[in-house]
């Protein structure tokens, strides 16, 4: 009985051990881009709904340069309709704005959304994430390799906690009338009241002027977050927490340890 229980034991460590997502995180100044702390941060592992912060900036770049519109009408297609949660609960054939589209990404992380708003910039979602490659490359997010639009787990769709953090801050620098999206608790997109997959993190951790969660089983929860004090402000990327209550913690670890050592310059 006892060697049995022994073996189950082992079996369930074994377990944990293969379905656990690995871990990294990395803290940035957001102004100046200054590591402040880092762990695994080029590791490249699933970004999970992190993903849409590329969908969201490659988006934002297509309206400031008149490819779309946000009053554009985008037709939503089955491929769209089909997608897994988190949702809006979009319908193939209905039309919706794309601004509703880009609330439903950017507050709830909802993937149907993301598929539509690929669609609507370039056609299909394999064009828009050939866009997104783009934009790594001119970037110099050189470990991030994206194969849609949304973040659910596919082969070869990587990044890393340091690309996102830059990737994060770029939102901040270069459209700031966006950025807010990223600071609602709820929002209406269209079809219904949507609400913040990051909202406890936005509602109880002082100072987060932005956050954009992601979980899969892959990747864990992860999450990217800006958090300022006065002044200063820090990004903050975690990937592979076990749970949003840690996940939580471990985002205002680090955001403190980031302005303290701002402040202490």
């Amino acid at each position: 009985m006892r060697l049995l229980l022994a073996c189950f034991v082992l079996a369930l460590l074994c377990a944990t051990t293969i379905f656990a997502a690995p871990y990294a995180a990395i803290v940035i100044n957001a102004d100046t881009g200054e590591v402040l702390h880092e762990e695994n941060a080029d590791m490249r592992l699933h970004p999970a709904g992190l993903t849409k912060l590329m969908s969201l900036y490659v988006a934002f770049d297509a309206i400031e340069t008149g490819l779309v519109s946000l009053d554009d009408k985008v037709r939503i297609s089955k491929k769209a309709e089909v997608e897994p949660p988190a949702k809006l609960g979009l319908r193939s054939g209905q039309q919706i704005k794309l601004r509703y589209l880009l609330r439903a990404t950017a507050v709830k992380g909802a993937n149907d959304a993301s598929t539509a708003i690929a669609e609507a910039v370039d056609g299909s979602e394999a064009a828009f994430a050939r866009r997104m490659n783009g934009y790594s490359k001119e970037f110099g997010l050189t470990r991030s390799t994206w194969k849609n639009a949304h973040g659910l787990t596919e082969k070869g769709h990587l990044s890393t906690a340091r690309d996102i953090a830059n990737l994060f801050a770029a939102h901040r620098r270069d459209f700031p009338d966006y950025f807010n999206l990223f600071s609602r608790i709820r929002t209406h997109a269209g079809l219904r009241e949507v609400a913040n997959s990051a909202r406890r993190l936005l509602g109880n951790l002082r100072g987060t002027e932005g956050a954009k969660y992601g979980y899969t089983r892959a990747a864990g929860f992860n999450t990217a977050a800006i958090v300022s004090h006065r002044d200063r402000r820090v990004v903050v990327v975690v990937f592979g927490a076990r749970s949003t209550a840690t996940l939580n913690k471990q985002v205002a670890m680090l955001a403190g340890k980031g302005l303290n050592e701002l402040w202490s310059d």
